[in-house]
């Protein structure tokens, strides 16, 4: 079995491609977020697989990933996911100014750990369960500082202005509830694995809750390696220009799962067509016979 998984918010931002800001500004206006520029990277991978015809048993995403993968399985259009997206980040946005605070990556450290050190902490939670390896804290700016002090590990702060998946942005959680409520959403063509708590979505209602969710529930990427490895996932294709969910396939030790991202993927196929026709595309003899 085959999975396609999306990326959330970070590393490096690519330009959408000329041809589609028309269709995006159209939607978002001018000035282009880099959430939306996010999800049109990893939505355009997705087209390319269906080119390529590379059809995933499964779909899953990470935060903000898991758009890219409700798009992928179908639910639906390019134009949807622009504005769910657009809405995504303007709510979060106004939550940065209204209740300030960030995320700080605590690598190296157990989750309980992590989850011991915040219990009598107010102003912080843990918002990513990424990896054995890897946890990600959400805090209030006042807050954040002292509750991952005494936590050992690296910690590295990401660079965001929100805590992001945590009770503080209640608020932008709920406006992102009605907005989802008010878009039709399709039965996805592949079930896709929540990230809210690694269970497998085959209904359309059930792809619109999870989303609703997951804008302050926790990321439990852990849950989703668990499920996929159980679904008997032999690979997955990373989408989405990132790497860093291939990466993090690392610290769980699974044999059984192999993770390659869309790059190295397209090459792969690339030097397999060169092999197969090594002096470059068959011409066709005029005297070949055709059905």
């Amino acid at each position: 079995m085959r999975a396609f998984v999306f990326p959330g918010q970070g590393g490096s931002v690519s330009e959408p491609a000329r041809e589609l800001l028309p269709r995006i500004r159209e939607i978002v206006g001018d000035r282009i977020p880099d959430q939306v520029k996010h999800f049109v990277r990893a939505a355009q991978d997705a087209d390319e697989s269906r080119r390529l015809n590379l059809v995933p048993d499964v779909v899953a995403g990470h935060s903000l990933g898991e758009y890219a993968a409700a798009y992928a399985a179908g639910c639906f259009d390019f134009e949807t996911g622009l504005w769910l997206v657009a809405q995504r980040d303007r709510f979060l946005a106004e939550a940065a100014r209204k209740t300030p605070g960030g995320m700080i990556a605590i690598l190296k450290a157990p989750p309980e750990e992590v989850e011991r050190a915040l219990k009598d902490t107010p102003g912080s939670v843990v918002a990513n369960y990424n990896s054995p390896r890897q946890t990600v804290v959400s805090g209030l700016k006042e807050a954040l500082g002292d509750a991952v002090e005494k936590i050992r590990g690296r910690k590295v702060r990401l660079n965001v202005s929100f805590p992001a998946h945590s009770p503080y942005i209640a608020a932008a959680g709920e406006r992102m509830r009605e907005v989802l409520d008010s878009i039709e959403f399709r039965k996805p063509e592949v079930p896709m694995v929540s990230a809210v708590d690694g269970s497998v979505l085959t209904s359309a209602q059930a792809v619109r809750e999870a989303l609703k969710e997951q804008m302050v529930a926790p990321v439990r990427w852990v849950k989703v390696v668990e499920t996929l490895t159980r679904m008997r996932v032999e690979e997955w294709v990373e989408l989405g220009g990132s790497g860093v969910l291939t990466r993090m396939l690392r610290d769980f030790d699974l044999p059984s799962l192999k993770g390659i991202t869309f790059e190295d993927l397209r090459a792969r196929l690339g030097r397999q067509a060169q092999n197969l026709f090594p002096g470059g595309p068959r011409q066709e003899d005029p005297g070949d016979e055709r059905p």
